[in-house]
């Protein structure tokens, strides 16, 4: 059997009896689906190459979330409670990796950084005091609903019993940022600059800043990381292959590696790597429905980011997000991970609503949330994600510091 410690930890027994065969043959069936549906969409007509990528990039990247436990709270809280950087390591090394696969794509897609003009749909946005706000706010959220958005989706296919209702509130949280836009964007955004890195430093200099600051940042991580006993060398069986693949935790480096690679292939063959498109998107189709949304949102469609639109069908990022559950679910089912989670109370499932409605407002007002803005935007060599990741990093600070977590 194959059994998980609290708070997300992964321990490893062995390798599957007889019910654990029934899970893994499980699994099987659902890789199969996505395969046949991902083939299903690619004969479809208008963009259905790009939703069979999407779908499958998004299974892919489910899986790696759900096998590294890439969840940007979880990561966060146990370095602020604990000083455990183990997690870190693998957000810098999504980033490091995503910066020289961006590096690459920038350059087919825009070989002249100083024409003024930006590379298509990146996730490079306005830096201004409303970006903190909605960071902080993110940040916030996260603490009290126990994960990002990236990180209730994935621990949707664990069966996680808040990440419903975490999602319900961002879809809200979304819609009160559609109500809120209009005085934000005269008040803040309008004339905030928009500051990329290759702009000024062209590629070569943009990436070398870019992994000059992550090994800095690593560097000083470095006294953070826990000993961990010298582990006996062990016979390369079955079972044992099993276990490190489809039971224990993936080490940080691997994970964050995979999750750059994912991003670069997401970008140049369908659009940056982010979860909240398909989301806002849901909001702002009700809104207008309903007579709510403004006939004009000014500057919100001329920025890149998780965009939103009105829409009847699902999207690229509908798609992926699809995946995404799906291939955490083949994961957590190989690992034995699919189990409810802490029982709801009225207090736990008010605080998952609340702490979604702040990371969906922080998310629209941002322009994406932190596989989006932070992820995706800092690879892009965007100023706007370090400046977004610095204030969800404070959010998470403050609502751990003062145990909004339930």
């Amino acid at each position: 059997m194959l059994n998980s410690s609290s708070r997300g930890g992964l321990v490893n027994r062995a390798t599957p009896d007889s019910r654990g065969w029934v899970r893994v043959i499980a699994a099987l069936v659902i890789v199969v689906g996505l395969i046949g549906g991902a083939y299903a969409l690619q004969a479809t007509a208008g963009q259905g190459a790009q939703a069979s990528l999407s779908l499958l990039l998004g299974a892919a990247l489910g899986f790696v979330f759900q096998r590294g436990r890439f969840c940007f709270f979880c990561i966060t809280r146990d370095y602020v409670e604990q000083r455990d950087s183990t997690g870190l390591f693998a957000i810098l090394t999504a980033l490091a990796v995503g910066g020289i696969g961006y590096a690459l794509v920038f350059g087919a897609f825009l070989p002249n950084t100083f024409s003024g003009r930006l590379p298509p749909d990146a996730h490079i946005g306005p830096v201004s005091w409303v970006l903190v706000v909605a960071g902080a706010a993110f940040g916030i959220g996260m603490a009290l609903s126990g994960a990002c958005i990236s990180g209730h989706l994935y621990r949707l296919g664990e069966g996680y019993t808040r990440a419903p209702i975490a999602l319900l509130g961002s879809v809200v949280g979304f819609g009160a940022g559609f109500l809120t836009w209009q005085g934000v964007y005269l008040n803040g955004i309008s004339t905030a600059p928009v500051a990329w890195l290759p702009a000024t430093f062209g590629y070569g200099g943009a990436l070398a800043l870019h992994l000059g600051v992550l090994t800095v940042i690593g560097i000083a991580l470095l006294r953070h990381l826990p000993e961990r006993p010298a582990r006996p060398a062990e016979k390369l069986t079955p079972a044992h292959l099993y276990q490190r693949v489809f039971s224990g935790r993936w080490n940080p480096l691997v994970t964050g590696g995979l999750v750059g690679m994912i991003g670069m292939v997401a970008y140049f063959r369908v659009e940056p790597l982010g979860v909240t498109s398909q989301l806002g998107s849901l909001a702002r189709t009700a809104l207008d429905s309903a007579g709510l949304l403004a006939d004009r949102l000014n500057g919100l469609d001329g920025f890149a980011g998780c965009a939103t639109v009105v829409v009847q069908t699902i999207t690229e990022n509908g798609w992926l997000i699809g995946g995404l559950v799906l291939g955490s679910f083949v994961s957590a089912l190989m690992a034995n991970r699919v189990e409810p989670g802490p029982r709801l109370t009225t207090r736990n499932s008010l605080t998952a609503l609340l702490g979604g409605l702040l990371m969906g407002w922080g998310a629209m007002l941002a322009l994406g949330c932190t596989v989006g803005t932070l992820l995706s935007g800092i690879s892009a060599f965007a100023v706007s994600g370090w400046v977004f990741g610095a204030a969800v990093f404070a959010g998470v600070w403050l609502g751990v510091r003062l145990n909004l977590m339930s």
